[in-house]
């Protein structure tokens, strides 16, 4: 039987990981995490989630040059150039998991219509509550991961790499691995915004400036430490001031989801 931490421990100590020994996880662990997975709660029963394990080291490779929205050939010239690429754990974790909403199975046992938006919706947080079983697991026994949504940069290319069929939907991965914990990037964990905004009692409670604005510099005095000029009001506009992944919608009904 393999040893685990608390729940309320692991679930308090996590951070993301992004740089690993290189050690395996051990098969009883994995199998372990991904029976944990398994046992999570799911809407209706319908257990519309799937996962791909990525063993293979060019598809590795390749799913990461999406990560780092390249196409193969901007991907291997900034290599030859030297350039620093992110996502670099992508190829370098022990396992890498993708987690795809996954209406297939459905379609192949009865005539049904999961072309409905809330098909969808269920999908996606049927597959977010599993990832979630996993990484708590993994964490719990000493391991460490990260979430990697920029999967969904070239979400159809990605879905071609994996062989996915029709009514299967490629969401996010998730990295795993023994962490480094001599790698500053793993140590610290980033401030997360205070109960009294994220918590509300009967009705919406909107969030006061004054605490918003101490949370923000919260965050930049984190992002100092790390020798970087950013706080959260730069990252929301960094990531919604513009197009988000315009092509997402036309992918989904292509896939045959979020039709109607």
């Amino acid at each position: 039987m393999l040893n685990s931490a608390s729940t309320i421990e692991t679930l308090l100590n996590h951070r993301s990981i992004r740089k690993y020994t290189g050690e395996p996880i051990s098969d009883e662990a994995l199998t372990t995490i991904l029976e944990a997975g398994r046992a999570v709660s799911t809407s209706s029963f319908l257990q519309a989630t799937s996962i791909i394990r990525v063993i293979d080291t060019n598809k590795r490779t390749a799913l990461r040059q999406i990560s780092c929205d390249m196409s193969e050939e901007e991907y291997t010239q900034a290599l030859a150039e030297g350039k620093r690429l992110g996502h670099g754990y992508v190829e370098s974790c022990a396992e890498y998991l993708v987690f795809c909403m996954d209406a297939h199975r459905h379609n192949q046992l009865a005539d049904v219509q999961t072309d409905w938006m809330e098909v969808t919706l269920i999908g996606a947080i049927d597959a977010a509550l599993m990832a979630q079983n996993i990484l708590a697991a993994a964490e719990s026994l000493g391991l460490g991961g990260v979430y990697i949504g920029s999967l969904r940069n070239d979400i159809e290319r990605a879905g071609e790499i994996l062989g996915l069929p029709k009514h299967v939907v490629p969401l996010f991965g998730l990295c795993l691995g023994h962490p480094d914990w001599e790698s500053k990037i793993n140590q610290s964990q980033r401030p997360r915004l205070p109960l009294q905004t994220l918590v509300s009692t009967d009705t919406y409670q909107i969030a006061s400036d004054d605490v918003l604005a101490t949370y923000n510099e919260q965050v930049r005095e984190y992002y100092q430490g790390r020798g970087l000029d950013l706080d959260w009001k730069a990252q929301i506009a960094a990531t919604f001031g513009g197009e988000v992944r315009p092509f997402m919608l036309d992918y989904l009904q292509k896939q045959g989801f979020a039709k109607r």
